[in-house]
């Protein structure tokens, strides 16, 4: 029986941060030539516009009280030529800077993509849908600003800073103490906002995944039908409007933390040219050193420039560690443990017999739950069918998921050929091995489309035989729009025989040469079931065939059954044998004979015999 699994939830982590900042640095390095040159046009545009108040000092100081229009036409000239190339530098700049934010944002939604790709189903079983997509939608969306500007504002604000007090203190050290006198306070104020953010953030993470899974569950088709049905519409609302409140206060919260701090830090920083005024005067109060008018008014423009790339950076330092919890919440996915990889040197089958094998087999979902399979033996020679039965509960599917690998045994080994599964490489397995599930899964697309998806290459004329043979080309045909229609979400618009044939299709068009069949039939009406389960004879000839049966009227013509009970096999042997042995499998086939399709009582005798009774 399949243990209970509760939601995923990643471990509590509190991760070393220059671990993490190292981390998400190497994101950045197959970019580094671009952002080498993103460098050099901060760097260039942060000195140039450095030169606009030692040019304005001298129009100050010496064109206009010396009268030299040449000179004055000249630095002029030379402040808009300035404005010019910072501007076209800045463009260039937030170009290559968003191109390399994009490109990496772009690497990490294929890396977390392509990690979830190669979870074991244990995983998706106990994680909502809506928490995976809010990972790659929310989370990673929720950092573009910091992957795309924040390293280049970063490095454009730190060197026009360090370009602008290095201007200062040519122009007056003294001025420059006053100015600067403050900044270790405002640097120690915005890093008490960015961990206050950081904080904030990660719950509003939180909300917004759990709001993604509430719209992904309560909003597909089968949600709706659920809700209308059982008339929780209201309720349904009410729960969504609620959390949707818990994400209104996380917002505000998060926008708002520190607001009032960094705004005070603004306003000083905006205060600060009156104060050196105040302090030029006192100066020369006192005796000391008199400031030429242009030399007052180029340092008041220089504390001016600082003012922003001082806020801006100290802004940028809040919004790093902001990003810091969203990186933390894509690196714990980045980190998840993938139970089923291939091994470094895996084997291939160029053409598969079919041969499958347990041996020794057992299986357990946790360690600590006792285990659904227990040494189970069995041998498939390639081309025969093996039917597997059993109570619900007593591990059928589970037994069926191992052949495939989408779990691993724990105990012995399944083989393909004589070779370990494990030690396959995927692309035979997908190749060798075809499953129809008892639960369908179609995508929002056309029916050519969802066959072709076992078949990307196949031509119209195979699909067509497919579906030819799954008994559902007449129904296709019939259809306004034939193979283009649209199955609509999870196929909704088919019935659920109708998509059971398709998925059947899907599979005939893969060819593989060992067939999984998990209740492959369990959706059809007993007149379908009967056309579809001669397509599958037709191909079942010749391939091996794992069949996991409900009704036991589909499994009658096996080389071998099977009796699961409790995770053991309890029978085997051919139909005639187990019915002859009058054991568990007897009693199952009088369970399903109990009422025949016409709705009379049936009942089995010993040698097999239906005597029917009104």
């Amino acid at each position: 029986m399949r243990r209970e699994e509760s939601e995923w939830t990643p471990p509590p982590k509190d991760p070393d941060q220059p671990v993490q900042l190292r981390r998400i640095l190497a994101l950045f390095r197959p970019y580094r030539g671009r952002l080498a040159l993103v460098g050099l046009l901060v760097g260039a545009s942060s000195l140039v516009s450095v030169a606009s108040p030692f040019l304005l000092r001298e129009i100050l100081d010496v064109a206009i009280p010396g009268r030299r229009t040449g000179l004055l036409t000249l630095l002029a000239l030379g402040m808009i030529l300035t404005a010019v190339i910072t501007s076209v530098f800045g463009v260039l700049q937030t170009l290559l800077s968003t191109t390399v934010g994009q490109r990496v944002m772009h690497d990490l939604r294929t890396a977390v993509y392509a990690k979830l790709q190669r979870m074991p189903l244990a995983f998706f079983t106990r994680t909502r849908t809506g928490e995976v997509q809010s990972r790659i939608a929310n989370d990673i969306g929720g950092m573009q600003a910091t992957v795309t500007s924040t390293a280049t504002s970063l490095v454009s604000n730190l060197t026009s800073v360090v370009a602008t007090v290095v201007a200062m203190l040519a122009l007056d050290w003294r001025l420059t103490l006053v100015s600067l006198l403050l900044l270790p306070l405002f640097v120690w104020i915005s890093r008490r906002v960015g961990n206050e953010r950081k904080r904030i953030t990660t719950q509003r993470q939180k909300q917004m995944a759990v709001m993604s899974a509430i719209v992904t569950e309560s909003l597909s088709v089968s949600g709706i039908l659920l809700g209308r049905t059982m008339g929780r519409a209201d309720s349904l609302t009410r729960g969504f409007a609620d959390e949707s409140e818990r994400l209104v206060d996380l917002e505000i919260r998060s926008n708002m933390a520190g607001r009032w701090r960094m705004a005070t830090i603004g306003i000083v920083m905006a205060a600060m040219p009156a104060l050196i005024y105040w302090a030029a005067g006192l100066v020369l109060q006192i005796g000391g050193p008199a400031f030429s008018l242009g030399t007052l008014v180029a340092f008041v423009s220089l504390q001016q420039g600082l003012l922003r790339p001082t806020v801006s950076l100290l802004s940028t330092g809040v919004q790093m560690q902001t990003s810091l919890a969203l990186f933390q919440r894509i690196f714990e996915y980045l980190d998840l443990p993938v139970a089923l990889t291939e091994p470094a040197e895996p084997v291939r089958l160029a053409a598969p017999r079919g041969e499958i094998r347990f041996e020794h087999v057992g299986f357990a979902y946790d360690t600590a739950d006792a285990p659904t399979l227990q040494g189970i033996d069995l041998s498939v020679p390639a081309g025969s069918s093996l039917a597997v039965v059993g109570a619900t509960g007593s591990g059928k599917s589970t037994l069926s998921y191992l052949v495939p690998r989408l779990y691993d045994a724990t105990e012995g080994r399944v083989t393909l050929d004589g070779t370990d599964v494990r030690a396959l490489d995927f692309a035979t397995l997908s190749r060798a091995i075809g499953v129809v599930s008892q639960e369908t899964y179609l995508f929002h697309a056309s029916v050519a489309d969802n066959l072709r998806f076992a078949k990307p290459d196949a031509s119209d004329d195979e699909i067509e035989r497919a579906a030819r043979a799954a008994q559902i080309h007449d129904h296709i045909a019939s259809l306004p729009d034939g193979y283009d229609t649209l199955v609509g979400e999870r196929g909704y618009r088919f019935s659920g025989g109708e998509k059971q044939r398709l998925a059947i299709a899907r599979t005939i068009l893969r060819d593989p040469p060992v067939l999984v069949l998990d209740e492959a039939t369990s959706a059809l009406d007993t007149r379908t079931e009967h056309a579809v389960q001669r397509a599958i004879d037709a191909l079942s000839r010749g391939r091996t065939t794992v069949t996991i049966a409900h009704r036991l009227s589909t499994v009658r013509d096996a080389d071998q059954i099977v009796v699961l009970d409790g995770g053991r096999i309890a029978e085997r042997g051919t139909h005639d044998q187990l019915l002859a042995a009058d054991g568990r499998y007897a009693a199952l086939l009088r369970r399903d004979a109990h009422q025949d399709p016409a709705g009379r009582d049936a009942r089995l005798t010993p040698a097999g015999d239906q005597v029917v009774t009104r």
